[in-house]
């Protein structure tokens, strides 16, 4: 087999807006926090769009307070060159 050196090419970002969601409900990140059992500061990642790492339990909880589908509040961006 032989060696490859991998490049990191332009390949996009994953973008979270639940803040628009939100707005629309009148929920603030401390209603939102305790309506889904989670502490402040994972909220507030979410409403930043500071999210690292989805939690597919968070985002279920949080589609089921906002009413929404996962699609509405996360979208695939490409990045241009």
């Amino acid at each position: 087999m032989e060696k490859e050196l991998f490049t990191f090419r332009h390949y996009g970002h994953i973008e979270i807006d639940i803040r628009r969601y939100m707005n629309q409900k009148q929920i603030t990140r401390n209603a939102l926090a305790r309506a889904i059992n989670t502490r402040f500061e994972v909220v507030d990642k979410w409403y930043n769009g500071h999210v690292e790492k989805i939690d597919a339990d968070i985002l279920a909880r949080i589609c089921f307070v906002l009413d929404c589908e996962p699609g509405d509040i996360i979208r695939y961006a490409i990045e241009e060159e």
